[in-house]
């Protein structure tokens, strides 16, 4: 559990809530992550990561970089704020952008506006594709008066992406933990090791991280901006 990143605490607050019985009982792995979670919540710093990046071109902005200031905890107002880079080149995630979006997908799509978080409005306006037809960078237009992630005009965008300064990233190696077994009780039917989730591990290699994580500490907890990850 140390090596998952669940701290001590939480794991007292779930021994907390389930009791103690005469009899066996089964609980759900959910509380634990429950516990884990409202617990990190409030203690651990945000930051922005691409986990499956795409590449995005502004065309209409300089090759300057900007510094943008970013919460760093909107559970705790006295964690403070750090600076992020912003430049003409970023990363968002693949899963942030559709050339042709289902009805309720409110995110990047050909001519589509939305929010770059503490950033710009930006549009889609062009999308490029390797000779196999896979989308391998998107470019786009902003909105310098929308900084902030406001416009002056008041119109209204309904999605928030994450991203990176590509100029500015991290390379790194993320992994993600689910859990070990593929059901919530893996004994009520045959060997438990038939139920063993395949998944549990998923080792992510070409990710971007923001450059404030470079000087992350060992077994210091991070909350990766809107993907909900933890990672220490």
């Amino acid at each position: 559990l140390r090596r998952r990143g669940v701290p001590a605490a939480a794991i007292r607050d779930f021994a907390g809530r389930i009791g103690v019985t005469k009899s066996d009982a089964t609980v759900e792995a959910g509380v634990l992550d429950y516990c884990t979670r409202e617990l990190l919540n409030k203690t651990a710093e945000r930051r922005m990561a691409v986990l499956r990046p795409l590449k995005v071109v502004i065309e209409n902005y300089g090759e300057e970089t900007e510094e943008l200031e970013a919460i760093n905890n909107p559970e705790d107002a006295s964690a403070g704020t750090r600076m992020v880079p912003f430049s003409r080149e970023l990363y968002v995630e693949r899963s942030d952008f559709m050339e042709e979006p289902p009805r309720k997908f409110f995110r990047l799509a050909p001519g589509r506006e939305v929010r770059l978080r503490y950033a710009y409005f930006l549009t889609c306006t062009d999308v490029i594709k390797d000779a196999a037809g896979e989308v391998t960078e998107l470019r786009c237009t902003y909105d310098p008066a929308s900084r902030g992630g406001a416009s002056p005009d008041g119109r209204k965008v309904k999605a928030t992406l994450h991203w990176v300064s590509a100029a500015h990233a991290i390379n790194a190696e993320v992994r993600l933990y689910d859990h070990l077994f593929d059901r919530p009780d893996p004994e009520a039917d045959g060997d438990f090791i038939d139920h063993l989730n395949p998944r549990s591990l998923d080792v992510l290699t070409q990710c971007k991280l923001e450059p404030s994580l470079a000087d992350a500490r060992l077994g210091e907890p991070v909350q990766f901006e809107r993907t909900g990850y933890f990672c220490l």
